[in-house]
């Protein structure tokens, strides 16, 4: 049985520079990452006050 990635990608934008937000599915906390060329970053997307995003995780 092949265990499931933890994290999942839910939006991706761009080719040579692009955005994407991914969500965590053990805390459903959700990140965005940036990379163009060789460099890169990743946060944790916030929202209007300033709170982590969760995303509610759906137990199979």
């Amino acid at each position: 049985m092949k265990k499931e990635e933890r994290f999942v990608k839910v939006y991706s934008q761009g080719m040579a520079s692009s955005t994407e937000i991914l969500v965590d599915r053990e805390t459903g906390i959700n990140y965005l990452f940036h990379h163009q060329g060789n460099a890169g970053g990743m946060t944790v997307l916030l929202d209007k006050d300033g709170k982590p995003v969760v995303t509610k995780i759906e137990d199979n």
